[in-house]
């Protein structure tokens, strides 16, 4: 391997000779190796944007660090990259740039995977996968015509967030105050046909197998698990006074039934629908209340309203009749559409209630009477002991929702049921930058799959987008066919799919992306799943990791995969700062990665990246710090470069107290960083244990000449090599040239990752601390292997220690054998 050095660092050049090396013998081009133990390295795949960001090149920076780690300790590594293309920023950015969305997201793509490349990354770049191109998006519509065979899909009208100015359906994101983020339009609620996949199906399932994901951080569990939301109630219902149907409703807390003083409707409830038929005034209050989103998080923040529908319902319990309101705050899509409202016992009740004078009644108090509370000012949400209850005063929550759940068993108009907080997964989109949904619709058949054979849908590319609808809703030539069961006219689907689709199941894929037969391949899948290292942002946590788990399952249920969930580990890193705040383009506080890396080199930026903070933590940006980065390894350069080879063995037997400390700092070294970089992944402090050896080794080549004796020169190469091959995961330009340097004719791509040797690690003496009454008097070198008793008589024969202590009676002294000893004296 030849490889030219410079006395000067010059990154560029030091970067440009690694990476014409790499890209020369394909070193990260991976396949199939059963000799060898995998490892299947991820980080969330991009959306291509055009340009990286610094918490793009953190997040891929941690990604090859674990990947060229795991791989220099021998394992077979799979470290891919694709782009996740599909999406609405396309269509924002053809209305602006009047380019159509293939257009503009291939173009970046192209611009990203060369800031990628620059960066150094080991990305086996032959299974790169976009998941706009329809070789992978055809597998996808596969699936779902598979599901829709098993039953698992169906279509239903659900309630979307509509913007009556653009016409078109807005996602939840996109609604902000209330109004459309473009046309600024107070946002409507609308009620569409759209396709749902039966995750409900799955929610004991994911639920449970929570307990499996040891290797994910418990904050991430939590999240999903209070997502999944298992809760167990009681169905019950309520009769309305004129009407044969009842209003059915589910709580969680049976206990606060007889605190009951009003119940809410979604405004798209049958008895607000027809409360409004003939009162023209009530039709325009209830329509008022159906503007604003369809999210829960909508639903928590937005200002609750609401109107009498004029109905009554019938307590069950005491026979009184109260109001039924129609709720802004009560979706149509959730349950029943229907909730009972207990204002003394739940905050939203309550605050509904004080804004319109209904009643609240309290019938919970503290179980501990010590615990104030005043329901003046707010509900009292905590359970307790049950009052103005008649049968249940006196009773806990447990027992009055046992005695609940009897009461209307007996009467066959309720049961105790479970519930989930998730509902089953909208999968419609009505954009146009997605994959089509294989379905075709016809008047006769109603939904129809697209066969298999006439797979796939192509989403045409050439269109004219002016953001006013999806282009292919007017296109006849797309959406005209014919119906594949009875030939008739029919039309195609023109909703896409929620892009959340195609990163649920991106990760198989890249384990056999070029598979033309199927959508995965079995070999592939039995090899390389499960991902052994998944990294990406904590935002995530929920939606795309929740989908991606429940995915998988659908593959392993289709014979497609062979395992229960699909990452092992997860690594959520933290955001990159800068004033405090997320960079943004609005805030004018973003940095560039690429001025960072003409300025300082790839290697500095993928140093400063991983130095500053923990993974898992907010990175705060400092261009001190990066310049810091830069002038370590700046040294670090100066110092191997100045230093000769030497093809010389380490005999113990012949060290110096010198050498003895030089290669115990070498090898305990190695084996904190192996332990940072392994078990801990936190790898700002093997940095900073590597840049302790450093400077370690520094003072030793200070005192000693390294280039006269040859135990001198074994020392310092043995731990000249330890400080490359630790630092070859963060910073793998320079040390593939300083690898050479040293003497090495392989690749330190190729090299193992070093092993710590534990006689290396051997004291002949050790450095013990004294205090004082807590305050340190002296510092003691002493044998390894002394005894409590000796270290006691040691710290008082101290000189220092006697004057500290003189005239003092000495009470008690505290050994920590090998570490302290703390004399007690008054």
């Amino acid at each position: 391997m030849s490889i030219i050095f410079s006395d000067e660092y010059n990154p560029s050049a030091v970067e440009t000779q690694a990476q014409s090396y790499w890209n020369s013998h394909d070193s990260f081009r991976v396949e199939i190796d059963h000799s060898k133990e995998k490892f299947y390295c991820l980080a969330m795949f991009p959306y291509p944007s055009g340009r990286l960001h610094m918490g793009h090149v953190r997040n891929y920076t941690i990604g090859d660090v674990v990947s060229r780690f795991q791989r220099m300790r021998g394992k077979n590594v799979l470290q891919p990259m694709g782009w996740d293309a599909f999406g609405l920023p396309a269509e924002n950015a053809a209305m602006k740039n009047k380019v159509p969305p293939a257009q503009w997201t291939y173009a970046n793509i192209d611009d990203m995977r060369s800031q990628l490349q620059q960066l150094g990354y080991a990305y086996d770049w032959q299974r790169e996968v976009a998941t706009c191109h329809v070789d992978y998006y055809r597998w996808e519509q596969w699936f779902f015509v598979q599901l829709y065979k098993k039953g698992l899909v169906y279509k239903k009208e659900s309630e979307v967030n509509w913007d009556p100015v653009d016409q078109t359906v807005l996602a939840n994101e996109q609604v902000i105050d209330g109004k459309g983020w473009r046309s600024g339009a107070p946002v409507e609620r609308r009620k569409i046909p759209q396709w749902f996949i039966k995750i409900t199906d799955y929610a004991q399932e994911l639920l449970d197998d929570l307990g499996k994901l040891d290797g994910w951080p418990e904050r991430v569990r939590v999240m999903q698990q209070n997502w999944i939301g298992r809760s167990e109630g009681l169905e019950f219902e309520f009769q309305v006074t004129g009407e044969s149907e009842p209003l059915q409703v589910y709580t969680t807390r049976p206990d606060t039934i007889m605190g009951v003083t009003y119940c809410a409707v979604a405004p798209e409830h049958p008895l607000a629908l027809k409360a409004a038929e003939n009162d023209a005034a009530l039709a325009d209050k209830i329509a008022a209340l159906e503007v604003g989103g369809v999210s829960e998080a909508d639903m928590a923040t937005i200002e609750k309203a609401g109107v009498d529908t004029g109905y009554k319902a019938v307590h069950p319990m005491t026979g009184e009749e109260v109001p039924i309101w129609a709720g802004n705050f009560v979706l149509m899509s959730y349950g029943s559409g229907a909730v009972m409202s207990v204002p003394g016992h739940d905050q939203r009740d309550y605050e509904f209630a004080k804004k319109y004078g209904l009643a609240i009644k309290q019938v919970i108090r503290p179980a501990d009477d010590s615990a104030p509370f005043d329901l003046e000012k707010e509900a009292f949400t905590k359970k307790g002991i049950c009052i103005n209850s008649g049968d249940m005063d006196g009773m806990a929550f447990k027992d009055a929702f046992a005695h609940m759940v009897r009461f209307f068993e007996a009467k066959g108009t309720g049961r105790k049921t479970i519930n989930f907080r998730l509902r089953d997964w909208g999968v419609s989109r009505q954009r146009y930058w997605g994959t089509p949904i294989p379905m075709i619709n016809c008047e006769a058949c109603g939904a129809v799959p697209v066969p298999e054979e006439d797979l796939p849908v192509v989403l045409p590319t050439d269109v004219d987008f002016d953001g006013t609808g999806s282009p292919i809703k007017k296109m006849p030539e797309f959406y005209e066919t014919s119906c594949p069961r009875c030939g008739g006219k029919a039309e195609r689907e023109t909703d896409t799919f929620d892009t959340f689709m195609e990163s649920s199941w991106y990760y198989a894929r890249f384990a056999s992306p070029r598979e033309d037969g199927a959508m995965l391949n079995k070999e592939a899948m039995d090899y390389w799943l499960d991902v052994d290292q998944y990294i990406g942002g904590i935002e995530h946590a929920i939606l795309h990791l929740l989908y991606a788990r429940f995915f998988h399952k659908l593959l392993r249920d289709e014979g497609l995969v062979s395992t229960d969930e699909p990452f092992t580990r997860l690594l959520t890193q933290g955001m990159v700062l800068k004033d405090g705040a997320k960079m943004s383009k609005s805030l004018g506080n973003t940095v560039d990665p690429e001025s960072m890396i003409e300025q300082y080199g790839a290697d500095t930026v993928r140093m400063y990246m991983m130095f500053t903070s923990p993974p898992d933590q907010s990175l705060e940006w400092s261009d001190s710090g990066v310049e810091g980065a830069y002038r370590f390894l700046k040294r670090l350069w100066n110092l191997l470069g100045n230093y000769q080879e030497a093809d010389i063995s380490i005999n113990a037997e012949q060290l110096n107290d010198a050498q003895k400390a030089m290669r115990l700092k070498t090898h305990g070294t190695i084996k904190k960083v192996t332990d940072d970089y392994d078990r801990r992944q936190i790898f700002n402090t093997a940095i900073a244990a590597i840049m302790e050896l450093y400077n370690e080794l520094s003072s030793f080549a200070n005192a000693n000449d390294i280039h006269d004796g040859a135990q001198n020169q074994a020392v310092f190469q043995e731990a000249a090599e330890a400080i490359v091959l630790l630092l070859a995961p963060i910073v793998p330009h320079m040390s593939h040239v300083l690898w050479n340097h040293l003497g090495k004719s392989d690749a330190i791509i190729d090299a193992s990752w070093p092993s710590h040797d534990d006689s290396a690690l051997v004291q002949d003496s050790i450095q013990i601390v004294v205090q004082v009454n807590g305050k340190l008097r002296a510092k003691l070198e002493v044998d390894a292997n002394i005894s409590k008793q000796d270290m006691e008589a040691a710290a008082l024969d101290d000189a220092n220690v006697k004057k500290f202590t003189d005239g003092l009676t000495v009470r008690k002294v505290i050994v920590i054998q090998g570490k302290l000893v703390n004399v007690v004296a008054n």
